[in-house]
């Protein structure tokens, strides 16, 4: 086979010269590029369009945020029928309240203001110096981590003028 039987081969630009050739090829290639960055400039503009991204976000899960303001309203309407009923019951829950306090007071004077069983003096000081140790833990490991975040500051000394909190020493100067 020749080149000219293979060029007629049922190419597009079967028939034409080089030059040709690559004059329709560059075109087809601009084109397909102008096509590629008008959807890109659509696709960035849609990216930006706040308004178009909420009713996109809402039309997605319409039915997620329809349950979701079911479940609002029958937290508002139990709320308000709860409150609704204990208006009503005030007295009553007053009464029942206080007749509580007199049979804990009657049976525990010692303890009049608290419902809380008294615990064992050991267990009470374990529990309280565990709290102090977890929260002293916790303060250490925030302060290095904002430490971390932070560039470190330049050490200036402090002025003549200030003075400083905390011990002070006398400083002699060593005598040799």
């Amino acid at each position: 086979m020749s080149e000219q039987d293979n060029k007629s081969g049922g190419h597009i630009t079967a028939g034409m010269g080089d030059r040709e050739q690559v004059e329709k090829t560059a075109d087809r290639l601009r084109d397909e590029l102008l096509l590629t960055l008008e959807e890109l400039d659509r696709r960035r503009e849609r990216a930006m369009d706040v308004k178009y991204q909420v009713s996109k976000a809402v039309e997605k899960n319409r039915d997620v945020l329809i349950q979701a303001g079911g479940v609002a309203v029958a937290l508002a309407v139990a709320g308000m029928g709860y409150s609704w009923w204990r208006s009503r019951h005030r007295e009553e829950l007053l009464w029942k309240h206080r007749a509580q306090a007199l049979r804990r007071a009657w049976e525990h004077p010692d303890r009049v203001a608290s419902r809380a069983e008294e615990r064992p003096v050991g267990i009470e000081l374990g529990r309280k110096l565990v709290l102090i140790f977890v929260s002293t833990l916790a303060s250490a490991m925030a302060r290095r981590a904002v430490q971390s975040l932070l560039p470190p500051a330049e050490q200036t000394p402090a002025p003549e003028g200030r003075k400083r909190l905390g011990l002070r020493f006398q400083q002699t100067p060593a005598h040799a």
